[in-house]
């Protein structure tokens, strides 16, 4: 019960620093590091599907960022950016209620 009670605490550690990462990407790349390095110890628990959906979102969020500072210079790519700013929020927003409630996430 104690190592799902730290791998709990890790699991908020991590969402506060994805989070964080809306203002200085290296929180992100912190939080991304933190989930692989962990990843094991969450398995078979609800918080692996936080972890899932933590990996994911950045995974997507790097994707689709890349897409979108490429493309600024014909203005789509402010758009793609601003959505993908909107959708980045949503999912940690989303995930961080979840991971509150103590459920995992779909």
């Amino acid at each position: 019960m104690q190592n799902l009670e730290s791998n709990r605490q890790l699991t908020l550690i991590i969402y506060i620093l994805y989070a964080l990462g809306l203002f200085s990407g290296i929180t992100a790349i912190i939080a991304i590091v933190m989930n692989y390095v962990k990843r094991d110890d969450v398995r078979g628990t609800w918080l692996q599907s936080h972890f899932d959906w933590q990996i994911k979102t950045f995974w997507c969020v790097l994707f689709i960022g890349l897409i979108g500072t490429i493309t600024r210079f014909i203005l789509i790519g402010y758009v793609i950016l601003f959505a993908l700013t909107l959708w980045y929020i949503y999912r940690m927003v989303k995930g961080f209620l979840a991971f509150n409630e103590r459920r995992s996430i779909e």
